[in-house]
C-alpha cells in the first residue's frame, strides 16, 4: 500500500481511544479483537515513526480509513478463504481483516523489504497468525492459489488488470478498494480494451471522510464467456 508523505494536522479528539472511535462508527467488535486491533495500531504507529507506512496517526483516522476500509471489505469473502494482500504497506486491509475474521489464511505481500520487515515484526508482536510475503503477490499465485485478493491504494486499475491477466486462473476474485475517480480508472482500462476478459462489479460504497465523495469496492472476477 502506498501512502502519501505524513502531514501535521491537529487532532480534534486528543484524548482520544480505539473504543470510543469505534464508537462514534457504531461499530461493535468482541473485546478480544478491539485489543488485537488496539496492539496493531500502536506497533504500526511506532513503526510509522522510522518507517512511513501511514497517514492514519489517531485512532479516529485508523478508525475511520482503515477499519472501515477493512470492515466493507470483509462479507464479501468466504469462510476460510487463502487471501492475498497485494501490497500490504503497513498492513492495511490485510492485518484488520484476518484480526477480525480469524478463519481466513492471510498472506500480506510487499515489494519493498523495509515494509515486509516492519509488518512481519508487528504481527510477530500482536501474535497474528498470517504470513508475510516480501516480494509480489504475482510469485505467490504462481506456486499457490488464492480465493480472493484485496487491494488498496496499490496501483490505477489498468495496471492491475494488466498484472494479473495471466494469472487469473489461479484465484477466484479480486477485490479492490478504490475513491472517486474509479470511474476515470474504468474508462481508461476500457479503451485498452483490458476489461474484456473481466466481470467488473461495484459491491459498496461508504462515505470517504473528510470529503464530499465515496470509497468504492469493486470486485473482478474472470469473464465467464
Amino acid at each position: 500500500m502506498t501512502e502519501e508523505p505524513a502531514a501535521a494536522e491537529s487532532d480534534p479528539f486528543p484524548n482520544d481511544s480505539l473504543s470510543a472511535a469505534l464508537g462514534r462508527r457504531a461499530i461493535e467488535l468482541p473485546p478480544e479483537q478491539v485489543e488485537l486491533l488496539d496492539g496493531y495500531a500502536r506497533a504500526l504507529w511506532d513503526w510509522n515513526e522510522k518507517l512511513n507506512l501511514t497517514r492514519h496517526t489517531t485512532y479516529d483516522k485508523f478508525v475511520g480509513r482503515d477499519v472501515v476500509d477493512a470492515l466493507a471489505v470483509q462479507p464479501h469473502i468466504g469462510f476460510g478463504d487463502r487471501v492475498i494482500d497485494v501490497g500490504t504497506g503497513g498492513g492495511v486491509p490485510g492485518v484488520i481483516l484476518k484480526i477480525v475474521r480469524p478463519d481466513l489464511e492471510m498472506i500480506l505481500t510487499d515489494t519493498v523489504g523495509k515494509k515486509a520487515r516492519a509488518v512481519e515484526d508487528i504481527v510477530r508482536r500482536i501474535g497474528l497468525a498470517a504470513r508475510v510475503h516480501h516480494g509480489r503477490a504475482e510469485d505467490v499465485l504462481a506456486v499457490r492459489k488464492a480465493e480472493t485478493l484485496v487491494v488498496r491504494a496499490v496501483a490505477p486499475l489498468e495496471k492491475l488488470l494488466a498484472w494479473f491477466a495471466p494469472l487469473q486462473q489461479a484465484f477466484d476474485r479480486m477485490l479492490v478498494i478504490k475513491g472517486p475517480g474509479w470511474i476515470d480508472e474504468r474508462y481508461a482500462a476500457r479503451q485498452k480494451r483490458l476489461l474484456k476478459n473481466w466481470q467488473l462489479r461495484n459491491v459498496d460504497e461508504w462515505p470517504l471522510p473528510g470529503t464530499d465523495g465515496r470509497s468504492v469496492l469493486l470486485e473482478l472476477k474472470r469473464s465467464r464467456d
